[in-house]
C-alpha cells in the first residue's frame, strides 16, 4: 500500500542504496495508532493505521506501512481492534448544565420536583425567589408532563417559584404569580402565550415571550477567572465523550471573548463555531448597536471562528408553529397552532438587513409553519443577492413538509438537527398528536432529498451526550417512549458522518476536518467497541478510550 504524506517535514526523500532500490525516509510522527479499524470518512475508507504529526493527519494505511512513521519520541498506540473515527461534533450547544437553581436534574417524578424545591426553599429566606436550572424535560418523569401552578404550591407557599423549562418557558406557583401581578386579566403577550388550565384559571405557564411578565434577580457576576476556569472543565469533559468541535448557537459577546482568552493562554481543547444572538427584542434598531460592538463575520481561525448569527421565528416544544392546530394539555380542543414569536414583517426586514451586511442567518424553526415564514424570508433575501454557496440554516426544522425541501435545495440551506425526540416524544406526542411526533427531525428524509444535515443535542434543553444523538438518530430510541417514527432511522455510517463530515460542510471547514485524509486536522475519537458492529443500544453508552484533538490527546479513559 502506498504511504501518504504531507506536509514540509513530511516530503518523501528517495534514498537511493545498493542494486538501486528506493527507500523513503519519513520524519517521525508524533502519535501512531496501529492494528484497528480507522474509519477516515473519506476515500480511504476503513485502515489499520493513522500517524498524526504538527496537528494535522500525515499518514493513513496498513500497520506496516504507517509504522515507518514511528520515530524514537513518537508515541505508539495499539488499538487492538479498536475504532478510531473522525472527532464527534455538536452542532447546537448552549452549554453542558441548566445553570444555578434548584437541581432537576435527577427528578423521575412531579414529587421529586417538589422535593427539590421544598428543600431549597428551606434554605432560602422567606419572600425570596426559588428558580430552578433547565437542565431537565417533563418526559424524564414518570408523569410525564409538567409541574403546574397546583403542584407549585404544594412545595411551597412562602415564596415565589419559577421553574425553568428550557428556553421557551417558565411555569409559576401562585406566590410568583401574585408577586409580578399576573392574574387572568392580564393580557396575551404578542409573541407568547399564558396557560391556563380547561377552567380558564392560570396554570403558571408563561411560553416565550410572556416570560417577559417576570424579572428574575441576576445572578452574582463571577470572577473573570472563574468563567475561564468553568469553561475548562466544561470543553474537558466534552473531550471526554469523544467531542473535538462545538457550535454555539446564539451567544452573548461575554462569552465569545472568554473563549477568545481560553485560545490566547493554549487552554482551549474543542473547537469553536460562534453563532451570535441579537439582545431583546431582535429588532433591526438594536441589532445594528450589537453589530458595532460583534466581530466581524468569519473572523477567527481554525480554533475559534464567527459563524453567523441566530433569530428565531416560532416556540419550543410547547409552542412550534404550525399550519394545523394541535392539542395542547390544558385543553382546548385543537384550537392552537403555536406562538409566533416575531411579526412577518420584523423577521424579513431582519434578514435583509443581514444579508446586506454580509452575515451569514441561522433561524430557529420548529413547526412547519414556522419553516415556511424562514423559507419566505430567505427567497426574499436571495431576490436581493443570491444566497447560493452562503449555506444558511435552518436550526431544527422539526416539521419539515414536501413542498418545503425544493425551496431548502434551491437556496442551497444547510439543517442543523438535534435529538430532540429522545428526550421530548411523550409530551410532543401530547402536543402534536403520533402522526407529528413520529415526523419530528426527519433527518432520513433529509438526507434523501439531498439537503446538507448536521446533527446535535441543543444542550442543555437535551443531554448533551453526542453517542446519545447517534444512538436516537439511528434507532429513533427515546428515553421513555420506546421507538418514535421508525422510518426515519438513518444508518450508522450516515448518522457519523452528518456528525463528522456534515458538521464540516455546516461550518464551512470540510477541507481541514470531518474526515481522517491526509492533510486534515488531526482529531480523532478511539472507542471501545466497534461503533458500526456492536449490537443496539451500544451507541447509547459507548465507552470513549482517548480523544485527540489537533494532534494532541486531550482525554485518556
Amino acid at each position: 500500500m502506498t504511504i501518504h504524506a504531507v506536509g514540509s517535514r513530511y516530503l518523501l526523500v528517495l534514498a537511493f542504496v545498493a542494486g538501486g532500490c528506493a527507500q523513503p525516509l519519513v520524519e517521525p510522527a508524533d502519535l501512531v495508532l496501529l492494528d484497528g479499524d480507522v474509519l477516515t470518512q473519506g476515500a480511504s475508507g476503513v485502515a489499520d493505521a493513522i500517524a498524526l504529526a504538527d496537528g494535522l493527519v500525515v499518514a493513513v494505511g496498513s500497520s506496516d506501512d504507517v509504522g515507518r512513521f514511528i520515530g524514537p519520541y513518537t508515541r505508539v498506540v495499539d488499538l487492538a481492534g479498536r475504532t478510531a473515527l473522525p472527532g464527534l461534533t455538536d452542532n447546537h450547544y448552549h452549554g453542558i448544565g441548566g445553570g444555578d437553581g434548584v437541581d432537576l436534574t435527577g427528578a423521575r417524578s412531579i414529587q421529586d420536583v417538589l422535593d427539590a424545591i421544598s428543600a431549597f426553599a428551606l434554605e432560602t429566606g422567606p419572600s425570596e425567589i426559588v428558580v430552578t436550572n433547565w437542565d431537565w424535560h417533563e418526559g424524564q418523569l414518570e408523569e410525564q408532563r409538567l409541574p403546574y401552578r397546583d403542584d407549585l404550591d404544594q412545595a411551597t407557599s412562602a415564596h415565589p417559584v419559577v421553574v425553568v423549562r428550557g428556553g421557551h418557558e417558565y411555569v409559576l406557583n401562585s406566590a410568583a404569580l401574585a408577586r409580578w401581578e399576573i392574574d387572568e386579566s392580564t393580557p396575551e403577550i404578542p409573541g407568547g402565550r399564558i396557560g391556563r388550565y380547561p377552567d380558564g384559571r392560570l396554570n403558571g405557564e408563561l411560553i416565550d415571550r410572556a416570560k417577559s411578565l417576570v424579572t428574575l434577580p441576576p445572578p452574582a457576576p463571577p470572577h473573570p477567572e472563574t468563567v475561564l476556569d468553568a469553561l475548562v472543565a466544561e470543553h474537558a469533559a466534552l473531550n471526554a465523550r469523544g467531542l473535538t468541535s462545538i457550535r454555539y448557537p446564539g451567544g452573548p459577546l461575554a462569552q465569545y471573548r472568554a473563549i477568545e482568552r481560553l485560545e490566547a493562554e493554549g487552554r482551549l481543547t474543542v473547537r469553536v463555531n460562534y453563532v451570535f444572538r441579537p439582545p431583546g427584542d431582535g429588532l433591526p434598531g438594536s441589532l445594528a448597536e450589537a453589530l458595532e460592538t460583534w466581530p466581524a463575520m468569519g473572523e477567527g481561525d481554525e480554533w475559534l471562528r464567527v459563524g453567523g448569527i441566530k433569530l428565531g421565528v416560532d416556540g419550543g416544544f410547547e409552542g412550534g408553529l404550525m399550519r394545523q392546530p394541535y392539542e395542547e394539555p390544558w385543553g382546548e380542543g385543537g384550537t392552537f397552532f403555536g406562538v409566533q414569536t416575531v411579526p412577518r414583517e420584523t423577521f424579513i426586514e431582519t434578514v435583509l438587513e443581514l444579508r446586506r451586511r454580509g452575515w451569514r442567518v441561522a433561524t430557529h424553526a420548529v413547526g412547519d409553519a414556522a419553516i415556511d415564514l424562514v423559507l419566505d424570508a430567505y427567497e426574499a433575501a436571495n431576490e436581493e443577492a443570491p444566497l447560493d454557496g452562503l449555506r444558511w440554516v435552518i436550526e431544527h426544522g422539526f416539521i419539515p413538509r414536501q413542498d418545503h425541501f425544493p425551496r431548502i435545495r434551491a437556496l442551497g440551506l444547510e439543517v442543523s438537527a438535534q435529538d430532540h425526540l429522545y428526550i421530548a416524544a411523550p409530551s410532543l406526542i401530547e402536543y402534536w398528536g403520533e402522526e407529528r411526533a413520529a415526523w419530528t427531525t426527519p433527518v432520513r428524509a433529509y438526507l434523501d432529498e439531498g439537503i446538507p444535515t448536521s446533527l446535535g443535542t441543543d444542550s442543555p434543553v437535551v443531554p448533551w451526550d453526542p453517542w446519545a444523538v447517534l444512538h436516537h438518530f439511528t434507532t429513533r430510541g427515546t428515553i421513555t417512549a420506546g421507538a418514535v417514527g421508525e422510518s426515519q432511522r438513518i444508518t450508522r455510517e450516515e448518522a457519523i458522518s452528518a456528525m463528522t463530515r456534515g458538521y464540516a460542510h455546516l461550518t464551512f471547514e470540510e477541507a481541514e476536518k470531518g474526515t481522517l485524509e491526509v492533510g486534515m486536522r488531526a482529531d480523532l475519537v478511539v472507542t471501545a467497541a466497534d461503533v458500526l458492529a456492536c449490537e443496539d443500544p451500544c451507541l447509547e453508552t459507548m465507552l470513549v478510550d482517548f480523544t485527540v484533538v489537533d494532534g494532541r490527546v486531550v482525554y485518556e479513559r
